[in-house]
């Protein structure tokens, strides 16, 4: 079957799942618009209305034709050229508008060396070719050439061992086959796991160095046709990108906690405790196949087996490989696009929307397409302000820079503003990059509802119904869980990988991250060839999702920005977290049966081995019995927190349309719901990482990008750290309870 077949049959599939749900759900009237009174909703979907009209996507296509003409990563000349021409853009439109500059740690590379030495040679050809099709595929000036910054420097030789993702169960199985990376180089393919977890666990293992190759089982051939044929990763692709301890914090390694300023108290590169301990690089799929073929050992498990034409060994050895990388440790400035057009009501109530503007290289799809559809919402913003409107409330417009090193200029800038974020932030909206497809969103479960609302105004470009509606239907097709009980589609919480976390993570400013997917092939990922020409034949022709994703960070901005209510609704996070922690639950009791299973087995190991002194075969060893955990102060907490959820969200409803709020009321309310997502931070942080305060979501100390929801009492039986759950799950409660506090305040003296 071909990719187009197979992407039509899925087609189908979604669309017949949209006809049989429409047919199954009533129509009914809609609902007060979450926030508003009835009156004044009946203005915003109006104003909605004439923003809409002011989209083109001819703009889309302009811009990032210009953006990325020449390479845009942090420190070149084309960045600040592009920061500079967004500065002037946002000013024509009616923004006041400057760059806030910050000094970061960059590293490029001066030596990169990769070879087989033995038993045959081989020198990785480490870098990426012009191809026909592709105009800005050739580009030499200014061009980064393939690298994993904050790697370490290092010249080390060694057998090489190959670790499937390289992730810790990888090393679990690797232990149970008898096979040590001490002292060796290990090869991990990408995937499973976010690229920096890989040289992370392979230190903590002992390896001296790290390889990290694109599998064309994952990210090549095996997925459908390559660049320039079709849109996955050609032979000679590789990915870069930044392996810092992010788990740790992000942002500028040698700043953490404050802004990244001239005059900012530094660690020193050594000092530093997220950059690698160990040389790093990646390499492509042609540059990892004779490093592979020439491997023995055990035959791979079918499951770490890729899509190379060989048989995939462990090893280690025969093959040993000399790895070369040092590198020009340089502070460059990162340069933030900040415009901002002030609130008429409130202007020290702020609603920040931002999207990073820096990419590896040519950076079409990672993340102009977004970027651009930022500019395209701020600028049909500025035309109704050309009209006589005025926000409510102050719009704040980012565009990032540093993004692809490790969140740089969002964490410098979030850290640098700090106190003033905390007091007058009410939401952080997030975009990356942009493709077909389906809409996505994760964040704070508060913004549900608002979320749910604006995704059934806006239509799906290729489907012609809402956005909602077809991402219903792929929940439906795909088996997800599609709703909560109330019919709001679920959005996902949030981990790390874009510039919401200093937000979200470090100062609880309530926070969506929001864009369209699944339909854009991947294959460009931080390579040479993320271009326009790329992006335009394969990740959205006509720049349609662009638009799309305009109409709905554009809705998100003006309802807050307008609302009378901050469209926030407590009973959708409640629920949500009730859900998380029956997760945790669950891993406890399962856990609890495997340990016991397991010890079981190694009472029946050493019986058989007393009978048979002769078995040279050694046992695993028993593991500590999993104790009965007291969950009764997080589920006391939340169901306090129900209560006072459901009284706030009924009054508000009432006294939005009866009228009886007053504008002092109101006010008082806003402030309050203003401080709901802070009050889930804890200033002690997570154990062993305190940058990381929220108490509901956060990466994961071992999974970088991916969530961890309540990841102090998650995270702390994961790894059997049975002393910390009781005080973790003290601070859970704790945090609710101040969420129920503040919810109570914002109910006292209405009218329900």
């Amino acid at each position: 079957m071909t990719r187009k077949t197979r992407l039509l049959t899925r087609s189908l599939t979604v669309f017949m799942a949209l006809a049989t749900l429409q047919a199954a759900v009533p129509q009914q009237a809609s609902p007060p618009m979450l926030g508003f009174t009835a009156e004044s909703g009946a203005r915003q979907l109006e104003l909605e209305r004439r923003f809409d009209s002011y989209l083109d996507a001819g703009n889309l296509e302009q811009w990032m034709r210009y953006i990325t003409s020449k390479p845009v990563y942090t420190g070149s000349p084309h960045n600040r050229e592009t920061a500079l021409w967004m500065v002037e853009q946002f000013r024509s439109w009616g923004f006041e508008t400057r760059l806030d500059e910050y000094q970061v740690l960059f590293p490029t590379p001066r030596i990169r060396q990769l070879e087989l030495v033995s038993p045959t040679r081989y020198t990785a050809r480490l870098r990426e070719p012009t191809l026909p099709g592709d105009a800005t595929s050739g580009i030499e000036e200014d061009r980064l050439p393939t690298y994993n910054a904050y790697s370490a420097d290092g010249d080390v030789t060694a057998e090489l061992v190959y670790v499937n993702y390289g992730i810790p169960s990888d090393y679990e199985e690797l232990e149970r086959r008898g096979i040590d990376v001490e002292g060796k180089i290990v090869i991990a393919r990408y995937g499973g796991s976010w690229r920096g977890i890989k040289p992370k666990v392979a230190y903590e293992h002992g390896a001296i160095g790290c390889i990290i190759y694109s599998d064309p089982r994952d990210d090549g051939y095996f997925q459908g046709d390559v660049y320039p044929d079709g849109p996955y990763r050609m032979e000679h692709g590789v990915q870069r990108g930044a392996v810092q301890d992010m788990p740790l914090y992000p942002g500028d390694p040698l700043t953490p906690f404050v802004g990244a300023t001239p005059d900012a108290q530094r660690y020193t590169v050594e000092e530093a405790p997220t950059i690698m301990k160990i040389p790093v690089l990646p390499i492509s799929y042609a540059d990892a196949l004779p490093l592979l073929e020439a491997m023995a050992g055990p035959v791979a498990p079918a499951s770490w087996r890729g899509g190379l034409p060989i048989t995939y060994h462990i090893g280690p050895g025969p093959a040993t490989v000399r790895l070369h990388v040092e590198f020009n440790w340089d502070l460059v400035p990162a340069y933030d696009v900040i415009a901002v057009m002030q609130g008429s009501d409130f202007p020290d109530e702020w609603v920040v929307r931002g999207n990073h503007r820096d990419g590896w290289a040519m950076g079409a799809a990672d993340p102009t397409s977004g970027m651009v559809a930022l500019l395209e919402e701020a600028r049909a913003v500025g035309e109704l302000a050309r009209t006589g409107w005025r926000p409510k409330r102050t719009i704040v417009y980012t565009g990032w820079d540093a993004e692809e090193p490790g969140l740089l200029g969002s964490t410098e800038w979030a850290e640098h503003h700090r106190d003033e974020l905390h007091e007058k932030a009410v939401l952080y909206l997030n975009s990356d990059g942009n493709g077909r497809g389906f809409l996505n969103a994760g964040g704070s479960h508060s913004l549900e509802r608002v979320f749910n609302e604006v995704a059934k105004e806006v239509q799906d470009p290729q489907t012609g119904v809402s956005v909602w509606e077809r991402s219903r239907a792929r929940r439906a097709v795909s088996g997800a869980p599609e709703a909560q009980g109330d019919g709001d589609l679920r959005i996902s919480p949030l981990g790390s990988g874009s510039d919401y976390t200093p937000f979200l993570q470090h100062l609880g400013i309530t926070t969506l991250n929001i864009g369209f997917g699944g339909e854009n092939g991947g294959g460009s990922y931080h390579s040479q060839f993320d271009s326009f020409d790329h992006y335009t034949r394969f990740g959205d022709p006509g720049f349609r999702y662009g638009v799309a994703l305009a109409q709905v960070a554009g809705r998100l901005v003006l309802r807050f920005a307008d609302a009378d209510v901050l469209p926030m609704r407590m009973a959708n996070y409640v629920t949500t977290v009730e859900r998380y922690l029956g997760e945790v639950e669950e891993l406890a009791d399962d856990m609890r049966e495997e340990t016991e299973r397991h010890n079981r087995l190694v009472e029946m190991d050493a019986f058989r081995l007393q009978a048979d002194p002769t078995e040279t075969y050694v046992p695993p060893t028993a593991e500590d019995v999993v104790p009965f955990f007291n969950f009764a102060p997080v589920q006391n907490a939340l169901a306090s927190l129900e209560r006072a959820s459901t009284d706030l969200d009924r009054t508000l409803a009432d006294g939005l349309q009866s009228g009886s709020l007053t504008p002092a009321r109101l006010a008082e309310i806003n402030g309050i719901l203003q401080e709901v997502e802070q009050a889930l931070t804890d200033e002690e942080g997570l154990p062993g990482r305190p940058w990381f305060r929220h108490m509901i979501y956060a990466p994961g100390f071992y999974t970088g990008y991916g969530v961890k929801t309540l990841p102090g009492i998650r995270e702390a039986i994961e790894q059997r750290e049975w002393d910390l759950v009781d005080p973790e799950m003290a601070k859970i409660a704790a945090a609710l309870a101040r969420v129920t506090e503040l919810l109570r305040r914002a109910t006292g003296g209405m009218v329900s």
